[in-house]
């Protein structure tokens, strides 16, 4: 019965320390910021789990809530949800490549990731 396969879904955050050991795999990284009860956030929520489905073996995709992970809110200087951001590794370095915020096309979402996938 393949239409009961459990579906992969982006990670949620627990801490900044979790989120600093996913960028130190050396893989792109895009962040969804979210609070609960933001209505554009769940209407983004499927669409950043497809995401996360379609790129699960080349990049990370996780979610973080303003009520767990302040500190990464305040790291990335979100001020409205939902915020999305793309972190790819330049060297030792890391490098915010893309930021949106607001309601996003799954389209424009997965080909900031295929570019960042393909230029590292």
């Amino acid at each position: 019965m393949a239409f009961l396969k459990r579906r992969f879904k982006a990670t949620r955050l627990k801490s900044v320390a979790e989120f600093d050991e996913l960028l130190s795999q050396g893989r792109p990284v895009l962040v969804d910021f979210f609070r609960y009860g933001c209505s554009p956030c769940q209407i983004m929520d499927g669409i950043v789990d497809e995401v996360a489905e379609e790129f699960q073996e080349q990049a990370i995709v996780v979610k973080a809530n303003a009520d767990r992970v302040p500190e990464l809110f305040q790291r990335f200087k979100v001020r409205s949800t939902p915020t999305f951001v793309l972190i790819t590794p330049k060297g030792k370095a890391l490098h915010q490549r893309w930021r949106h915020s607001g309601l996003v096309k799954k389209d424009v979402m997965t080909g900031q990731l295929r570019r960042a996938v393909e230029s590292d």
